[in-house]
């Protein structure tokens, strides 16, 4: 059972940037896929970026250049760094992870987006 918790969120201006973390309670060394979701208010759940073990990395279209995910495996901690922010970035964020065949999520974290 792996928990996942996320902190980091919060109200920021169209242009600026927060960082999200996302603490794993086992060695995110040993965790085959790694990433970040968001939800709007009644919308799918929408693929932010996903990171296997080899390191690769898949973003979301909608995020791509903007945001970028990194891990401090010796802190078990992964992060989402979001710059340009825009409004429509507005939405719970879930920190992810896949290992044997199970999949886990945080229970998210707020980002609001507005002037």
């Amino acid at each position: 059972q792996v928990q996942l918790v996320e902190s980091g969120g919060g109200l920021v201006q169209p242009g600026g940037s927060l960082r999200l973390s996302c603490a794993a309670s086992e060695s995110i060394f040993s965790i085959s896929t790694l990433g970040w979701f968001r939800t709007h208010p009644g919308k799918p759940r929408e693929l932010v970026v996903v990171t296997p073990r080899d390191g690769s990395t898949n973003y979301g279209n909608s995020v791509k250049g903007r945001f970028t995910i990194s891990r401090d495996n010796a802190k078990n901690t992964m992060y989402l760094q979001m710059n340009s922010l825009k409004p429509e970035d507005t939405a719970v964020y879930h920190c992810y992870a896949n290992t044997l065949g199970k999949d886990y999520w945080g229970q998210g974290t707020q980002v609001t987006v507005s002037s």
